[in-house]
């Protein structure tokens, strides 16, 4: 993807005009213009000089985006900034200058009576001279409307400047004629027409329309500078020299200039300059500015430190392992500013109507004008409604809607470590209906640990635990490394055997002196020695808690058994029901075997689990997930990387692998489940603020148009005097701007009212199911006094189809139980049979009805009896 700086865009028609452009340029696939950062993204092969050629014969300039993160400290943006405002701050000093004094005569002295001096309060002639003058300087202040929009028609795309250039021209021309009669009648003598001329004249209005408009252009280029924040303070985060070691010297060095493979010294209270590994040295290192995080994470040899983050206590010897564009930071950066360029697919709307919206805007003025002529009014007052109608006119606000409030949602997100690619990824998240996750790294912590260790009678804990390092330590397992830990958490010194095999997917084994030991599962001992019964009841039911079972043996004698897991992340359940109440429907997809996939399942709340699944299958349920809705994916392997791309949404675990982060839309940096509601949180409060910030922008055109126009005066005498439509679009740009601002203060972390409801409501149902499941296990197990409930019901079976599970069961079960008229409900999903007992007969129809509703189908009628 090419990027490029734009400059001379005013508003959305402008950035329509340049897209337009640009893609019809060969080569070109994408192309995605900001209006509010001045950027443009080009997708394919097209030449870099003919895409720039295309945005100078468009009537704008552009240039080539070439990224350095290292020697960019957010300074560019900040002065870009603080220019633009500067300049605009100038004008409006030097137009209230002049602007004052022409108030004063054209309104303070005609409309309030304000004493003027006498060569001017006796010569209305004068008075009008003196009003073009002050009009005419004002004008050639904000020049700079007149020139943009003269550019724009000559390159037949016409825009807000155009708009704003015509309606103060309009107005000055108008008036400069009248001026023109005046003189006319003063060489008559005719004071009587000269006062009436006077009347009609607009010169305040053209040098107020574009005063007001520059004041809502500052206010506008404020709020957009405040927007950058987040961008800005990244990149400030960079440091500027690293203190390199060559040749047992230290040399302090740019960062540009470091390399892969230097050594860089980090002293106490110092920015670590650049990604890297320690080689030597204890710190503790505060790693807030990346993760959000306030407690330091502790550092020593071997361990990952990051560009940015501050070594807080003691002295680190690293090696450069990622500079330049490769960091950590860059790439968040990069990240940052790449949604910030993007454009959500929710703002088409807007970029169409930004293409034609100036010249509609300017045809309806002409009409406006024609028809209050052809009406018989005067045509001053039809000149003031085709005025009003051109400068009450914002394109502005449609093409800014969406863009700021990306921009802010993505820094907002960046601060808390939730890294949005691009702008459709905050929309997609924010309409999410299902939500699939990984188990392995993701819900659960990706590293087993050993959870238990049960010995055999007359054995110690010690004792298995030594015989299993000792075979274990040889191993390259997974599960090994866990119980390797364990050991040497405990300090236990393990033997030294003379021989070692492996078995793989069963087990391994090993000579100790004479003495043959033995570890694997259950399954693989079995064959060499008999197994307590105590033994594998019990590992029978770690299993079914999720844990796998290793069972080690010495000379035909079981020792004990030893349980591994990838235990569950502390947030994973709150999360998982953070999820459902937020509406998602929550699955699971992993590898691992079905009686560990469920155990898990089952800690966590998830009813779908899918186990035993491979990478392409994972992608397979992916896409048939997408049948029944938007499906969002989470996961953190290599593995996940297909699914992760086939989903609407792929959500990286930021701990996870670079193809799995490359895969995903969203990447978070934390690596914990909880940052993926927040994230949704934060998507839909994104899309909230556009959705409000189009709602806005197109009531106000549609709503302002036809006021400006006059359409309220015959019936009510309204109209909209200019200067108040000037006003109007003056502001509009900066409230959609200021309502995107917003979202600074939002808190994705924050459970909202809809999300306790939602809670509240789920526990209630949860609460009837379980006392409607007891009540029908208790009638199914018929006790006497249920029987004797039943023996003088109406007792009806019903074959029902689509119940899959037990959860299919309570759910007809408790739709049934809304009935008046039941008293119990049994149903069996296995042979697909309802059972019923009725205190008086209900028709078929409506048990078939309340059957349906709840999403199964009622086939047929198995007894026909009603005793």
């Amino acid at each position: 993807m090419q990027t490029f700086n734009v400059y001379g865009m005013h508003c959305a028609a402008c950035s329509a005009r340049v897209e337009k452009a640009v893609r019809a340029v060969s080569g070109v696939d994408a192309v995605n213009v900001n209006l509010l950062t001045n950027s443009m993204a080009v997708e394919g092969t097209a030449d870099e000089n003919a895409i720039i050629q295309a945005v100078i014969e468009a009537g704008y300039k552009a240039n080539s985006t070439k990224r350095d993160r290292n020697n960019t400290d957010g300074r560019d943006i900040d002065s870009l900034t603080h220019l633009e405002t500067s300049r605009i701050q100038k004008r409006l000093l030097w137009s209230f200058l002049f602007l004052i004094p022409l108030l004063f005569i054209s309104m303070g002295h005609m409309l309030l009576s304000f004493p003027l001096p006498k060569f001017l309060e006796a010569n209305p002639f004068a008075t009008a001279l003196a009003e073009l003058l002050l009009t005419a300087i004002i004008m050639v202040i904000n020049q700079q409307f007149f020139i943009n929009g003269v550019r724009g028609l000559i390159h037949r795309a016409p825009n807000m400047d155009t708009l704003v250039g015509l309606g103060s021209f309009a107005s000055f021309s108008w008036s400069t004629f009248l001026l023109f009669r005046m003189a006319n009648a003063q060489i008559h003598s005719d004071h009587a027409a000269m006062h009436a001329l006077m009347h009609d004249m607009y010169f305040e209005t053209a040098a107020m329309i574009v005063t007001l408009i520059s004041i809502g252009k500052m206010l506008e280029a404020r709020s957009k500078g405040k927007t950058a924040d987040a961008l800005r303070s990244l990149m400030r985060l960079s440091p500027r020299t690293a203190r390199i070691e060559e040749k047992g010297e230290e040399k302090e060095k740019p960062i540009k200039d470091v390399c892969v493979g230097d050594i860089f010294l980090v002293r106490p209270g110092e920015t670590i300059p650049v990604d890297g590994i320690v080689l030597e040295g204890m710190s503790a290192v505060n790693e807030a500015i990346l993760t959000g995080e306030s407690i330091p994470v502790d550092k020593t040899n071997g361990q990952h430190v990051s560009q940015a983050t501050i070594n807080m206590s003691g002295f680190l010897r690293c090696k450069a392992t990622r500079v330049g564009e490769d960091t950590t930071l860059s790439q968040i950066i990069r990240m940052v500013s790449d949604a910030q360029a993007s454009k959500a697919p929710i703002a088409k709307l807007a970029d169409t109507v930004s293409g034609v919206f100036v010249p509609i805007v300017i045809l309806t003025a002409l009409c406006t004008i024609v028809i209050w002529l052809i009406a018989g009014k005067s045509m001053s007052f039809a000149l003031a409604r085709g005025i009003a109608v051109l400068v009450i006119s914002c394109p502005c606000a449609l093409g800014l809607a969406t863009p700021v409030a990306i921009m802010v949602g993505s820094g907002l997100g960046a601060k808390k470590g939730i890294l949005f690619k691009n702008a459709a990824a905050f929309e997609e998240a924010g309409r999410s209906a299902l939500i699939a996750l990984d188990k392995t790294g993701t819900i659960t912590q990706g590293e087993p640990i050993v959870t238990e260790i049960i010995p055999s009678k007359n054995v110690t804990e010690e004792e298995v635990l030594k015989v299993a390092f000792s075979l274990e330590r040889l191993s390259e397992h997974p599960l090994a490394k866990a119980i390797v830990a364990k050991a040497e958490e405990k300090r236990i010194t393990p033997y030294a055997l003379e021989t070692f095999k492996a078995q793989p997917g069963h087990g391994i084994e090993g000579l100790l002196g004479s003495s043959l030991i033995i570890g694997g599962s259950q399954n693989y001992l079995a064959k060499y020695m008999a197994l307590s019964e105590a033994l594998k009841e019990k590992a029978n039911d770690l299993a079914n808690a999720g844990k796998t079972p290793l069972f080690f043996a010495q000379n035909q004698l079981c020792l004990g058994l030893i349980a591994v897991a990838d235990t569950v992340k502390d947030d994973s359940k709150e999360s998982v029901e953070t999820l459902k109440n937020l509406g998602l429907r929550v699955i699971m997809l992993t590898g691992d075997n079905e009686k560990t996939a469920n155990a898990i399942g089952k800690m966590v709340s998830i009813d779908t689990v899918y186990a035993n699944v491979l990478p392409d299958q994972k992608e397979a349920i992916i896409r048939s997930l997408k049948k029944k809705g938007s499906t969002a994916m989470v996961g953190d392997g290599i593995n996940d990387a297909p699914a992760l791309t086939s989903a609407d949404t792929g959500i990286a675990i930021g701990a996870g692998t670079d193809v799995a982060i490359d895969a995903a839309s969203i990447v978070l940096v934390k690596s914990r489940l909880r940052d993926v509601c927040a994230a949704i949180r934060l998507s839909r409060a994104t899309l909230r603020t556009i959705r409000q910030n189009l709602f806005w922008a197109f009531f106000y055109n549609i709503l302002g148009i036809p006021v400006a126009a006059g359409v309220l005066y015959p019936l009510f005498g309204i109209t909209l005097n200019p200067i108040l439509g000037a006003l109007a679009m003056s502001l509009s740009s900066f409230c959609v701007v200021s309502n995107a601002l917003r979202l600074s203060f939002f808190d994705p972390y924050a459970v909202s009212a809809t999300e306790k409801k939602n809670a509240f409501e789920k526990e209630r149902k949860d609460g009837a199911n379980k006392k409607i499941s007891l009540a029908n296990k208790s009638s199914s197990q018929c006790d006497p006094c249920c029987q004797e409930t039943k023996r003088g019901a109406i007792h009806a079976l019903f074959k029902v189809q689509g119940m899959m599970c037990q959860h299919c069961e309570n759910h007809v079960q408790s739709a049934l139980m809304t009935l008046p008229e039941m008293i119990a409900v049994t149903a069996d999903h296995t042979k697909g049979i309802v059972a019923l007992w009725m205190k008086k007969p209900i028709s078929e129809e409506s048990i078939r009805s309340v059957i349906g509703m709840a999403g199964y189908h009622c086939t047929e009628r198995l007894n026909k009896n009603t005793e």
